[in-house]
């Protein structure tokens, strides 16, 4: 076989996957088979490939490919995600480096900016998964803006209407004042801030006195409408019944009293602004309060604060401590370290503010999706993330789904003109509802007005493994029928609760089956000091990069090597590295194995004949604990173990036995059993490296057009001879004795030594594999030679002839070397068998082991004594 003396990933990886697109090997129908089916994590559509999305779909390949060498019917289906927040916000940057602000535009001429923008970009992660070796079923690729999605969306958000689970009402939401739309609790990230507390004072009315508040906000004080005590708090038992006026703003406000307050905190006073805090709206709502919104939507501060008009919040803060010490209203300030919610995708803090929003009861919808994580119906990998969803579900608050952008599901509801709204998919259908609600029958669609707001980005893909199968429109169709549930899913711990967990509840509101069965976390990829990568920390190196440098195959087994399930990934390039070095081996094992000459006629050598069943049944033993590892979904293992199968029991030993002479044909015998072996190799690495993989099995024998090693059966276990593989084991001790012999006393490897079993068991049908790997003239049992290198493997005793070619005093000084080490050890083992306790609680097998090594190690030393007698003797 001519090939490259070494392997070139770019002239092989982009040829066999234009090769598996051309014939169709990643396509999927519905057959008699079993369906395996994945869905992949949408990524934002104008995204691009970073190393989070590296090793997800790596992990989903693997997955996907193996499934296909199991004979099952595998379907990938991969597609992107709208992201509205992130999409809108990038074309607004756009438009505004163009001089154009989205203001100035109609909805419908910033949309059109919008899918030019998306149809610009969007996409280009999905060509650069390919370079990955992604083996998704393009034909299936969705969008979740698409027209199927789009009318799944619509059709979920009437229906849910329809059964009273979509409601409006004004309700204190997060706000972020930069994207300019409310989020979910899901999208806020609580981050400790240093910052102060201020000590402020609030003039009792009719009154000398002051009550002061300490609070992180003063800029908030135009929305006081109340001051709140705990009424057994008795060091402000005196404002009882009390009034206060609130500073700067002289607006005078009731004391309430409340168990809710901490007397602990501050001065036991809280100060209430309905508006803009969580528990104060609470408040309000309980004492019927009087709510002033002092923010505009952009944080600013508004006409209904009456100052600081259109100054910005943080700039108010700063402004209004200096006013309120001028005035002799600020007693003091302290260093104070709170937690601050800010925008997941904006990173500003967010504003807690009151807003007539969209929102999804979740209490009943959640009941079915808590209980089949809780009773493993869906299996989590790693199951510690059971807890953390329980959690999360146990204390589920409805969903905010609507939001204040013009990118993304415009929400279905249309409003009168006499007042009230309507909910339909359509605007016909809207108007029918309309004319039936209002009794007049002669509105017109003008008369009608559709919601403003879209709804959150994860209202569509809460539907993603439904409606990538248009389960939703048409629920009785034969995908859908045929690949839901689907099977596993990949993707981050981080969004658990933004999608995993609304996925669970989708497929039991709309399928009434589980959305999948797994759910595998993976860790978060960081760098050699434990960062999390990211851009602004610029160490986060480009995946295109390095697959041009390392090849795919490369980089994905240096991402695997150390990615355990749901634990973070310390990347290291060294790693891809090692990936690449590895593609060099299997490049070099096959340029050795084809090159040998072939004599149909020759006989088998017994080392070949012995090497054979020994790496059959190795291989055997390899594969049942490879399906063990990957049915754990303990993916880098399963790599780990086939790596080290090829590197170490292949290539150092297996090859080693059975090469032929130098400038001797090998067998055909030998030829085709190492050929197959190479083959079920090849299968067994190919989920991990499928372009190496593809390469070496098309070149191991000739194959027809179109035939791939994607559509064979993945090797079954065979001949598990377990005893076979242990006493090669012992074998593989023996050779690296004599090699041990040959390095110290600096025998040439082309001198051909003799060994003798001087003691112990030794098994002679080996004897062929033994005396080829470390040239032997013969191996024979014989009393020790006083003259001799000796080693030991287990209880027995082998010895190396050395003729005059040995130190009598070096030699000795080793085995006195070797002796006070194995006293030592049995020191060890005697403290332990001496332990009364040790001996009567562990178990009997523990004991017995302890005991045998007392019995080996008494033994060896025994051994060794006696021969230093013997060279002291000569």
């Amino acid at each position: 076989m001519e090939s490259a003396t070494k392997y070139d990933p770019s002239a092989v990886e982009g040829k066999w996957y234009q090769y598996w697109l051309e014939h169709g090997l990643f396509k999927s129908v519905p057959d008699g088979r079993e369906p395996y089916t994945i869905v992949i994590p949408p990524p934002n559509v104008t995204g691009v490939l970073h190393m989070g999305h590296m090793l997800n779909n790596t992990i989903q390949d693997i997955l996907v490919r193996r499934a296909r060498m199991l004979g099952k019917n595998a379907c990938w289906v991969p597609g992107t995600d709208h992201a509205s927040i992130a999409t809108e916000a990038k074309v607004v940057a756009k438009l505004a480096s163009e001089g154009i602000d989205k203001s100035d535009l109609t909805r419908e001429e910033f949309l059109e900016h919008a899918w030019d923008w998306t149809r610009k970009h969007g996409g280009i992660i999905l060509e650069q998964l390919k370079k990955l070796g992604a083996s998704c079923d393009w034909n299936r690729t969705c969008f979740t803006m698409d027209e199927k999605r789009s009318q799944s969306v619509q059709k979920v958000f009437v229906d849910l209407y329809n059964k009273g689970k979509i409601y409006r009402g004004v309700r204190m939401v997060n706000w972020d004042p930069k994207a300019l739309t409310a989020l979910s609790d899901e999208e806020v990230i609580h981050r400790e801030q240093q910052g102060k507390l201020y000590y402020l004072r609030y003039k009792i009315d009719g009154e000398d006195g002051y009550a002061v508040v300490a609070t992180t906000r003063p800029e908030t004080i135009m929305g006081d409408t109340a001051m709140c005590i705990n009424p057994n708090d008795p060091k402000n038992a005196h404002l009882h019944g009390k009034k206060v006026i609130v500073p700067l703003v002289n607006r005078i406000i009731p004391v309430i009293e409340d168990d809710y307050v901490d007397v602990e905190f501050g001065t036991g006073c809280l100060k209430v602004t309905p508006a803009h805090d969580v528990n104060d709206y609470m408040l309000g709502e309980k004492y019927n309060l009087p709510s002033i919104d002092i923010f505009n939507d952009d944080g600013t501060i508004s006409e209904a604060g009456e100052i600081y008009v259109g100054m910005d919040r943080f700039d108010v803060r700063e402004q209004i401590v200096e006013d309120l010490a001028a005035a002799g209203l600020l007693e003091k300030e302290e260093a104070y370290t709170n937690k601050v919610g800010f925008s997941e995708r904006t990173d500003v803090p967010i504003e807690p503010k009151l807003s007539m929003q969209w929102f999804l009861k979740m209490e009943e919808i959640a009941r079915p999706a808590l209980a089949a994580v809780m009773d493993d119906t869906i299996k989590f990998y790693p199951a510690k993330f059971k807890n953390t969803y329980r959690h999360w579900m146990e204390n589920i608050k409805d969903w905010c789904i609507s939001r204040q952008l013009w990118w993304g599901h415009r929400i279905p509801a249309y409003y009168l003109p006499g007042g009230g709204y309507v909910v339909a998919e359509t605007g016909e259908a809207a108007l029918q509802l309309a004319r039936e609600k209002s009794g007049n029958p002669d509105l017109t669609p003008a008369d009608l007005s559709q919601d403003e707001d879209c709804l959150d980005t994860w209202f569509s893909s809460w539907l993603w493994p439904i409606s990538v199968f248009d389960g939703i429109n048409n629920p009785d169709n034969e995908d859908i029928k045929y690949y839901y549930p689907t099977n596993d899913l990949v993707t981050a711990p981080e969004i658990i609760f933004f999608w995993v967990a609304r996925m669970i509840m989708s497929g039991f509101e709309y399928r009434h089956k589980p959305c999948f069965y797994n759910v595998y976390f993976t860790g978060i990829v960081r760098d050699k000091l434990g960062r999390k990568m990211s851009k602004s920390l610029g160490n986060s190196p480009d995946p295109i990069r390095l697959m041009d440098k390392y090849g795919a195959d490369g980089v994905r087994m240096g991402m695997l090597l150390s990615s355990p399930a749901g634990n973070d990934l310390p990347f290291d390039e060294a790693l891809c590295e090692q990936g690449r070095h590895f593609n060099n081996k299997i490049w070099n094992a096959l340029r050795l194995v084809k090159g040998w000459a072939v004599a149909d006629g020759l006989p088998q050598p017994d080392s070949a004949r012995v090497a054979i069943a020994w790496f059959d049944a190795r291989l055997s033993a390899a594969i049942e604990q490879i399906d063990g590892e990957m049915e754990k979904y303990r993916i880098s293992e399963a790599l780990m173990t086939v790596y080290k199968l090829f590197w170490d029991e292949f290539s150092s030993w297996y090859l080693e036995m059975v090469k032929p002479v130098y400038r001797q044909p090998a067998d055909a015998v030998t030829y085709g059993a190492t050929l197959a072996f190479f083959e079920k190799l090849t299968l067994l690495l190919h989920p991990f490296m499928p372009f190496i993989t593809e390469e070496v099995w098309q070149s191991i024998s000739e194959r027809k057009p179109g035939e791939s090693i994607m559509t064979m059966r993945m090797p079954e276990a065979g001949n598990k001879d377990t005893r076979l593989v242990a006493d090669f084991e012992v074998v593989k001790q023996i050779v690296a004795g004599v090699r041990s012999v040959r390095l110290e006393r600096n025998l040439p490897n082309r001198e051909a030594l003799t060994l003798h079993v001087v003691s112990g068991e030794h098994h002679p049908g080996y004897n062929a594999v033994i005396l080829k790997m470390c040239n032997l003239e013969n191996i024979a049992r014989a009393e020790k030679d006083a003259v001799a290198a000796t080693f030991m493997v287990g209880t027995a005793e082998y010895a190396v002839p050395l003729g005059g070619a040995i130190n009598i005093g070096e030699e000795t000084g080793k085995m006195e070397q070797e002796i006070r080490y194995l006293e030592g050890f049995l020191r060890s083992v005697m403290n332990k068998l001496g332990n009364g306790k040790f001996v009567a609680n562990a178990k009997p097998e523990i004991v017995a082991n302890e005991r045998k090594k007392q019995a080996d190690t008494e033994s060896k030393i025994k051994t060794l004594r006696e021969s230093i007698a013997k060279l002291r003797s000569k």
